[in-house]
């Protein structure tokens, strides 16, 4: 029997500008032996001719450029997020949209666990409701027996009750930025970034890597899910790569039945930048074909919706102080000339526009120190970066992947309370990026918000809120340009473009079919096509 299969579809959009469109992709040993008309491949016979997705559209998998493994495990605990969202089983939870049904979801939750159990709960977005923020009173008020973690959705800020207070002693880390103290100087509940989170994580001995989130189980809970929605290649993109996650990480990835190629990041800001580079250096050599290794994460400030993000004067539009740094400024300055210095690639968070300019600022003085070509070093969010630092990006040879699906969850709020109406045109500034010449890729950071690249697509292409309004038209982009973004552009970004990212000859058999032709659809329907099933080097996935 033939080892060489022949994929026949409707149509094949390749993202190989030689060969923009086809019908056929001919695979062998898990990789493109050939692209083009069943007439064009007749001379790899014999073959096998796999007709399943002959009324389909194939493109190559979705690579997702920016989500977290913490998806699979988030699912072990309540969810109380302000949207309505399916979990992994299929069912659908509804959203919560108020402090009220907040206390209710937690009260139902309290009385299946044991009674010395903690409750978990993940997801909220609190500035939904009016602007007041959650504090430990509100949470005793439904739960009070035991201690409360409530993760807020940005992963930026949690709050607790006061059993969680008295069991971390927070009144004895008043001192610690982050841990928001009321007029009284007490702790109202709320912990903003890790420093402050960490005396909860110790005291409840949670693992916050994040949640179990590298457990084998949790990682293959994410990668299920990831293939359901078309995806081939995703990022983990904060992992600790200790010794635990390297055995969770090899023994997932290493089963056949793991759906998609996993990319995680290393956890920078949990080692010294000497440290860092040594744990970068020892795991090269442990990756496979599902597994590799390669970018290192560094996270420089917050949030916007959760105000701990770093905003360039006039800060925040409805007044609130700006956010705060996740290491002294100097001290990040020193991790990007380091890592950069020892040949690294750089994923860095910069969700407000003063810190992409500390960023922007320390790769400039690293690359004029340290000259590199092609150090394909990203910004990462980046949501409101201004025309100048485009520029800047552009002249430095950054990437940037930018988090669209904002536009849909927080474009409302976003233009009304944080940043105001003419910053938020400039949200996610893609079509500008582009006319840079700058790569640019977009994501959904799950599980902030969920896994979907049609999802991404489609807030690039329409940029439309929730509320359905229309948000920095100027910044729009095409549907061929947002399928880029999530397949070869995101590839470009994870130094994988020589082998995902477009169905070309020798490239990994990586794709995802379509129930409909994304280029010909209503582009207002992108997010709505129906992911039938993926291919891994040439193994089919269907979706479920």
């Amino acid at each position: 029997m033939s080892n060489t299969r022949i994929f026949s579809a409707r149509n094949v959009i390749t993202m190989n500008p030689s060969q923009p469109e086809a019908t056929h992709v001919a695979v062998r040993d898990g990789r493109i032996l050939g692209v083009g008309s069943l007439e064009s491949l007749a001379s790899f016979a014999p073959y096998t001719l796999d007709e399943r997705y002959a009324d389909a559209t194939l493109l190559p998998g979705f690579v997702e450029g920016h989500a977290h493994a913490l998806e699979g495990a988030m699912w072990e605990y309540v969810y109380l997020g302000y949207f309505e969202r399916k979990d992994p089983e299929g069912q659908i939870w509804s959203g919560v949209t108020s402090f009220a049904a907040m206390q209710e979801r937690l009260r139902e939750q309290a009385a299946q666990l044991p009674a010395d159990q903690p409750l978990i709960a993940w997801g909220l977005d609190p500035i939904y409701f009016d602007g007041a923020r959650l504090t430990r009173e509100v949470i005793d008020a439904a739960v009070s027996d035991r201690p409360v973690v409530v993760i807020h959705s940005n992963l930026h800020v949690i709050s607790v009750n006061s059993a969680t207070v008295e069991a971390a002693d927070l009144d004895r880390h008043a001192g610690v930025e982050g841990i928001v103290l009321d007029e009284s100087g007490k702790p109202t509940g709320e912990l903003q970034e890790l420093a402050a989170m960490h005396a909860v994580i110790s005291a409840l001995e949670l693992s916050f890597d994040l949640l179990k989130g590298n457990d084998a189980r949790a990682l293959r809970r994410f990668a299920n899910a990831a293939a359901n929605v078309g995806i081939t290649t995703t990022t983990d993109l904060i992992n600790p790569l200790n010794e635990a996650s390297m055995d969770h990480l090899q023994a997932a990835t290493g089963s056949d039945e793991f759906p998609v190629r996993l990319v995680p990041a290393l956890a920078s800001m949990a080692y010294t930048p000497e440290a860092g580079i040594e744990r970068m250096h020892s795991v090269q050599d442990k990756g496979h074909n599902k597994l590799a290794f390669g970018p290192v994460k560094m996270v420089t400030d917050g949030s916007i919706q959760g105000y701990t993000a770093r905003l360039k004067w006039p800060y925040y539009h409805d007044g609130h102080p700006n956010g705060m740094w996740n290491a002294p400024p100097e001290a990040m300055v020193e991790m990007i000339h380091s890592y950069h210095q020892a040949g690294m690639q750089l994923h860095i968070h910069t969700n407000g526009d003063e810190a992409v300019e500390l960023a922007l600022d320390a790769l400039e003085e690293a690359l004029s120190l340290w000259p590199r070509a092609d150090h394909r070093h990203t910004l990462q969010h980046c949501q409101i970066i201004d025309h100048a630092q485009l520029k800047r990006a552009a002249k430095l040879g950054v990437c940037l992947n930018m988090f669209a699906n904002h536009l849909y969850y927080w474009g409302d709020i976003h233009r009304d309370r944080t940043i105001g109406p003419e910053r938020a045109l400039r949200l996610e500034p893609l079509a500008s990026a582009r006319a840079l010449n700058i790569t640019t890729t977009v994501h959904c950071d799950a599980p902030v918000t969920p896994l979907g690249p049609l999802f991404a697509a489609w807030c690039a292409v329409n940029r439309e809120t929730s509320s359905g309004a229309q948000l920095g038209d100027r910044e729009k982009v095409s549907v061929e340009e947002a399928l880029r973004m999530i397949t070869l552009d995101a590839a470009y970004t994870l130094k994988l473009d020589h082998m995902i990212g477009s169905l070309e000859i020798g490239k990994q058999a990586d794709m995802v079919a379509l129930a409909e032709n994304p280029l010909e659809v209503d582009p207002h329907a992108l997010r709505d096509i129906q992911v039938l099933g993926t291919v891994l080097g040439g193994v089919v996935y269907d979706a479920r």
